[in-house]
């Protein structure tokens, strides 16, 4: 599969309406094609069976860089494998290129699935994310929270998945003081999360950060605590 071919395969399903639509909701300038995220989906997983990691990296790349929204959902889709072989290194790679360049929420949160599982697979990587919390890129300091949501899910964690959270509540706590809207929400989203399985946790971290969020952030927060 070329790059040439893949954007053809979107373009062939696009919506002109549709993606009038999308460009009006989004309201980021680039090209829309006005497909479904299904549809996308499909497209990608086809493609990914065909594929090689080397091949998949190459036409991730090549789609991320033609900024048509549906081809950069596509890229994301294109790496969310959980075990890759010979070694994630390529597509972790890939993966933080993309980063500085997030300029809507839509596609950050589809490039948080893939993400989310190379961390999973090295959580020597959360270093890495650390030094986006103080990034300029509001959009890549939110990716440190949005790409580490699975350690806040966990029922059972381990001693070393409890250190992880803790550490990111850490980067979560110093947010709490930015007032970026995108931001206090991934705050209110992350403690939203944990709250389902540690809501002491939540309790404290309130108790210690609440009065410096957002209201809506801290609604975000406590939705599911009693």
């Amino acid at each position: 599969m070329t790059p040439e071919a893949a954007l053809a395969a979107l373009e062939a399903r696009g919506d002109p309406a549709r993606a009038a639509e999308m460009a009006a909701y989004h309201k980021v300038e680039r090209r829309y094609l006005g497909l479904s995220n299904g549809t996308v989906e499909e497209l990608a997983r086809d493609w990914r069976a065909d594929l090689d990691r080397d091949a998949r990296v190459a036409l991730a790349a090549a789609l991320w860089d033609s900024d048509i929204f549906e081809a950069r959902i596509a890229a994301t889709k294109l790496l969310t494998q959980a075990r890759i072989k010979p070694d994630d290194a390529p597509v972790w790679a890939e993966i933080t290129r993309w980063v500085p360049q997030f300029d809507s929420w839509a596609i950050a949160d589809a490039a948080a699935k893939p993400a989310e599982r190379r961390l999973r697979a090295d959580p020597g990587r959360l270093d890495e994310l650390e030094r986006w919390t103080e990034a300029e890129n509001m959009w890549q300091r939110r990716a440190a929270l949005v790409f580490t949501l699975d350690w806040a899910k966990g029922r059972h964690p381990s001693e070393a998945d409890l250190a992880a959270r803790e550490r990111i509540l850490g980067w979560a706590a110093a947010y709490t003081a930015d007032r970026e809207w995108f931001i206090q929400k991934a705050v209110g989203w992350w403690l939203r999360t944990l709250s389902k399985h540690d809501p002491e946790r939540v309790h404290a971290f309130l108790a210690a950060h609440g009065d410096a969020m957002k209201a809506f952030a801290r609604r975000e927060a406590t939705k599911h605590l009693a």
